[in-house]
């Protein structure tokens, strides 16, 4: 079994619905999962998309956030059926109720995997995956690179045998 760091770079996404009723801007933030893992990025906040982005980036519905963020990940993994996957549910935080969920997007990454204990490193540069709403429509697309570094393990063979934790001795 592998053990490394999967570095997630979390660049934008495009075209998220507003989904706030008294027609202020969406304030987005994603949820990333892997296994038991779980990071957030920050909150693209609805004001700032309108003042420092282009029109098309207006209403948070086409947010930036350029973040990175790791995970430590084993491969192959124990268990039955072990899943490779990276789930990023986009929210819309809410200052005065309860945060609402925007869509999620799933990254399978077992290849990615595979690839990385075989070669040393294997990398997804960042591309655009659908992001879908709760009824499996589409609403939005998440744009997101991986890059996954085994590292490296000694091993360590200096002739003598190892009995339990402890060497033995050739005297």
């Amino acid at each position: 079994m592998a053990v490394g760091v999967m570095e997630v770079r979390l660049v934008g996404a495009r075209g998220l619905k507003n989904n706030e009723f008294f027609g202020g801007g969406i304030d987005p933030y994603v949820v990333m999962q892997y296994k038991s893992q779980e990071r957030k990025s920050s909150v693209a906040r609805a004001s700032l998309c309108k003042t420092k982005l282009p029109s098309s980036f207006r209403e948070g519905g086409s947010p930036v956030w350029n973040e990175k963020f790791t995970f430590r990940v084993e491969y192959p993994g124990v268990g039955d059926s072990p899943q490779y996957k990276l789930i990023l549910n986009l929210m819309d935080k809410d200052t005065f109720s309860t945060d609402d969920f925007l869509g999620q997007a799933t990254i399978y990454l077992e290849d990615l995997l595979a690839q990385g204990v075989e070669k040393g490193n294997a990398e997804l540069h960042p591309r655009k995956y659908s992001v879908v709403s709760s009824d499996k429509s589409y609403c939005g697309e998440i744009q997101v690179g991986i890059k996954f570094t085994p590292k490296v393990q000694e091993e360590e063979d200096d002739g003598g045998n190892e009995f339990g934790g402890w060497k033995e001795s050739e005297y």
